[in-house]
């Protein structure tokens, strides 16, 4: 099953399709054509045989009629499997839009980028795939906060892939969330405190505590707003169960009773912090756990 940090990221192209685009040409430097129009694509690239594929996202830009695809798939770790589906996903895509397709992949990790960009031999003379790879060392370190604004996808995409080892970007995503609405803000809000590891957890709430930091938005303001208020009617391990409860139930997930108990007993905030992030997007309640 995909982990968390996976439907994170396939969720943010998902949110913003022009991002992916924006960073084929931007950082990666391919050649996108102009457009007037970004849309999602179908995944589901089942051919004649009873196998299936389906790749993690895909979109299209177009102008009067489709002048591009991109394929977008994120890998956490080596999988040989996929890098066998790779040329059927083009292919594919190709065949059904009858356009130009391309294929990025994401990876959060460096060692797995750099394995991930290795030429895949087709078999056929002359027929290979270079897979075009965006790393850690592609994504960009936002640490300006007028840039976090003006590109608010990219700063999430840098918080997520840099938090712990540039922290400043959590700076530049704070003032990125200012310029979302509500929804969409808390949406990237929980996405990134969600796949914080320790230290930049620390960072996020300093940052968040400090006297010397200005939270000027209405949607900052609302969300601190909320938490000190279920944190003084319920303290703050019981408003965060009971977050986690009432998104699950508005998702329409099920919660067993062993599951409800865990959520309710635990008093670890960070823990608790981890799965309110997490309930926006698991398929079962206990992938909260995972």
């Amino acid at each position: 099953m995909p982990s968390y940090e996976h439907e994170v990221l396939i969720d943010l192209f998902r949110q913003e399709p022009e991002l992916a685009p924006e960073m084929l040409s931007g950082i990666l430097g391919v050649e996108v054509p102009d457009h007037t129009k970004t849309e999602v694509e179908n995944v589901d690239l089942t051919d004649v045989r009873p196998t299936e594929y389906r790749a993690d996202m895909a979109v299209s830009v177009r102008n009067t009629d489709r002048e591009m695809a991109i394929i977008i798939e994120v890998q956490r770790k080596r999988t040989n499997t996929k890098r066998l589906s790779w040329p059927v996903y083009i292919t594919t895509m190709r065949s059904r839009l009858g356009c130009p397709t391309v294929l990025m992949v994401v990876c959060p990790d460096a060692s797995t980028a750099k394995w991930c960009a290795e030429p895949i031999e087709i078999g056929h003379p002359g027929m290979v795939l270079t897979p075009i790879v965006l790393g850690p060392d592609q994504v960009p370190v936002v640490t300006d906060s007028d840039e976090a604004r003006a590109h608010s996808e990219i700063s999430v995409l840098s918080a997520l892939i840099h938090c712990d080892t540039h922290p400043a970007v959590l700076d530049a995503f704070a003032e990125a969330l200012e310029t979302l609405d509500p929804e969409k803000g808390r949406l990237y809000h929980d996405y990134v405190v969600g796949n914080m590891p320790t230290r930049a957890r620390l960072h996020w709430r300093n940052l968040m505590a400090t006297k010397t930091y200005e939270w000027k938005s209405d949607f900052a303001r609302r969300y601190l707003a909320e938490g000190k208020a279920e944190g003084k009617a319920e303290g703050k391990a019981e408003g965060e169960a009971r977050a986690i409860l009432t998104v699950l139930a508005a998702r329409g997930i099920p919660v067993s009773d062993e599951a409800k108990d865990r959520i309710t007993s635990c008093s670890d905030p960070e823990l608790l912090d981890v799965w309110v992030g997490r309930s926006a997007l698991v398929e079962t309640a206990d992938d909260l756990f995972v």
